[in-house]
């Protein structure tokens, strides 16, 4: 993996975040290591076919669901499933740095961003 510059951060669609490396990446899946440094987020999407699986490494990470509403705070060691068409967000709250592996699987990656207020089951199609 190329150094990344220091003014420089790793970005997805519309965020970013202290940094993010893939570890393995397949044709249905994919495994990254996330650093989330204190109040950073990575907003509310929803992916079409795959599940999100969060494993903390460091820190705590918080994952929120909509339908059902839900919150969850993970600690070092903990882990949470996001399934396929589920939108969520995920959040460091924490005061020190969060750092977890994700693994995202089986099927074709996408990142659907939700706007503040809707609900994967209540998307508009193509959004």
């Amino acid at each position: 993996m190329r150094d990344m510059p220091t003014n420089k951060r790793p970005q997805g669609p519309n965020y970013s975040v202290k940094s993010a490396e893939t570890v393995a990446a397949g044709n249905d899946l994919r495994v990254r290591l996330f650093t989330l440094a204190p109040s950073e987020v990575i907003p509310w999407h929803f992916h079409s076919e795959i599940v999100d699986e969060f494993f903390v490494l460091e820190g705590e990470l918080t994952v929120e669901t909509r339908a059902p509403d839900e919150c969850r705070v993970l600690g070092v060691g903990e882990r949470y499933r996001v399934n396929a068409q589920h939108a969520h967000q995920t959040v460091n709250r924490g005061a020190k740095d969060c750092r977890f592996l994700i693994v995202q699987g089986v099927g074709k990656y996408d990142f659907k961003r939700l706007p503040a207020g809707q609900n994967a089951e209540t998307r508009t199609e193509g959004a």
